[in-house]
């Protein structure tokens, strides 16, 4: 049966069962696990409300006030943007749920937390930076979407308060693990609200006399897409248009120019070689690495997503867009209680993806490569008391950034381990000194092998991507005169030295970060490989 059918699932009742908070104070059962971490405070700070809204799979340029799409309705988003700030150029170090979240908790990046993948397990030394919060003497609040080192749902440190699903969880009907207890929610309960109206219950709950910091972790908008009932059909008629880079993988790869050999290894022509074609002529104007032309027809791929057994393409935009309304309205939600409450003022919102997706670019679906679409993400945060109204700084921050902010908004000073920095003195300073180059890293899933391990590294105007572990051109762009990323420069004579510059820049970031070991882990049979699927 069609899971995105128009009118499959039955009207949505507004039906969410309260339930008590029966308190905040940490303590040592398996429901609020804490570590003992040691806190330095920094002085003159006076600790700061902070709530950290994250959805999943939500890309950069998807929000109503970017114009990316004309008919796209974000009211809540638009609200954060005009009443505080945007990050247009906000990036994650590493395009995938599981090893983006740990980054945002732990503030580094992934060769160091080592949760490389969505497979891989959360090493237990790793320490998330809501635990330092807990010593501070926060009330801490987890709902919704960890997805990280397991598919448990099992309370996790730093939080005195849990509420979470299983792995990626469901839109209709979930189970909640609420500190410890299972309640499995019915009549067509949607997570997205239910998520929302217990986070505004934690709020209303809490302990007035303790600053506190809510993580809302969102399913949405991860595929497979299912709008609420109310949202779904929104969309249906509006016109979408492809990608300018929709078309650059759709060449087939060159392979061999003899594919039967050259019949010529013995004999009186036994000298006679011919030469295979070098460079663009074998990769084709723009010069498309090939792994990108076969991951095309793949369960990433526009002529084979999601083995074809899901959508199509214009469906699967427009449902993902229907979904988005769900997840905005629970950002105006929050908003409009804080504002109930007298909170609004003081106390910082920050909404983020946790990780950007591909809707066609380069002929690809999904995320895990470097393109912008990939690695961008969408990033607003609103103070008044702090941020100004419609500020826009178009610096590069990323995901490891969140956790020394969050701490410094609390008054305590980064952790050495935490690898991110605090971008506060962006929204408070005329012209602080931040990073001019941000850098990347994905390794290679067995489950999904169409996309490769790659190293990469991005300046205001360049980037360059270096893959591992295959025969394939590397790629550098200039941003500036190619936004689309279609035009691969790696062999321009002229750009050689910044290329070398900049391939030495990643390999002293990795030496510098402990990151020169490729991580390996026990595998078992392929599930996202159409030509190799169940085997080992």
């Amino acid at each position: 049966m069609h899971f995105l059918r128009k009118g499959f699932f039955p009207r949505i009742k507004r039906y969410f069962p309260a339930f008590l908070i029966a308190g905040f104070l940490v303590s040592c059962n398996s429901a609020h696990r804490k570590t003992s971490v040691s806190v330095e405070s920094l002085q003159g700070v006076e600790p700061r409300n902070v709530i950290f809204i994250l959805s999943d799979d939500h890309r950069y340029d998807y929000m109503g006030f970017t114009g990316k799409l004309s008919w796209l309705e974000t009211p809540a988003m638009d609200r954060m943007a005009g009443e505080g700030a945007y990050f247009p150029n906000a990036f994650v170090t590493t395009s995938l749920c599981s090893p983006s979240r740990a980054s945002i908790l732990t503030g580094q990046f992934s060769h160091t937390h080592k949760v490389v993948d969505n497979q891989a397990p959360a090493p237990k030394e790793n320490i998330y930076f809501p635990q330092y919060l807990q010593t501070k003497g926060y009330q801490t609040a987890f709902l919704g979407k960890w997805h990280m080192g397991g598919e448990t749902d099992e309370p996790r440190p730093g939080f005195d308060h849990w509420e979470s699903f299983r792995g990626q969880g469901v839109y209709y009907n979930p189970t909640l693990n609420i500190n410890g207890e299972h309640k499995t929610y019915g009549d067509s309960t949607y997570i997205t609200d239910l998520l929302t109206e217990h986070a505004i219950e934690w709020l209303e709950n809490r302990d007035e006399e303790k600053p506190f910091f809510m993580y809302l972790s969102h399913k949405a908008v991860h595929g497979l897409y299912e709008p609420a009932q109310r949202h779904l059909g929104k969309y249906e008629n509006v016109e979408l248009e492809l990608p300018p880079s929709f078309y650059t993988s759709a060449r087939p790869v060159k392979g061999k120019d003899h594919p039967n050999g050259y019949h010529q290894y013995l004999g009186p022509d036994k000298d006679k070689i011919e030469h295979p074609a070098p460079g663009d002529s074998y990769y084709g104007e723009g010069r498309t690495p090939d792994w990108q032309k076969m991951q095309r027809e793949s369960w990433h791929g526009v002529d084979y997503m999601y083995h074809a057994q899901h959508v199509n393409y214009e469906t699967l935009v427009k449902r993902y867009c229907e979904q988005i309304l769900s997840l905005d309205e629970s950002i105006g939600s929050v908003l409009d209680y804080l504002d109930a409450k007298g909170l609004g003022e003081s106390t910082v919102v920050i909404y983020m993806g946790d990780n950007g997706f591909a809707f066609g670019e380069h002929g690809l679906i999904d995320k895990r490569h470097f393109y912008e679409e990939s690695a961008k993400v969408p990033f607003l945060m609103r103070c008044p008391e702090i941020v100004k109204e419609k500020l826009v700084n178009t610096r590069m921050i990323q995901n490891i950034d969140v956790a020394p902010t969050i701490l410094e908004l609390a008054g305590i000073k980064k952790p050495e381990q935490m690898q991110g920095r605090s971008f506060l003195p962006l929204l408070t300073e005329e012209n602080p000194e931040w990073r001019d180059k941000i850098f990347y890293e994905y390794y290679w899933e067995n489950n999904f092998p169409q996309t490769p391990t790659m190293h990469g590294v991005r300046t205001d105007r360049y980037k360059y991507i270096r893959y591992h572990g295959i025969w394939d051109t590397n790629e550098f762009y200039d941003l500036k005169e190619d936004p689309f990323e279609m035009n691969n420069l790696i062999a321009s004579p002229q750009h050689q030295p910044i290329i070398k510059e900049l391939s030495d820049e990643i390999y002293s970031w990795l030496e510098s970060t402990g990151g020169m070991q490729i991580p390996l882990k026990r595998t078992t049979i392929r599930l996202g490989d159409h030509r190799n699927n169940g085997l080992y």
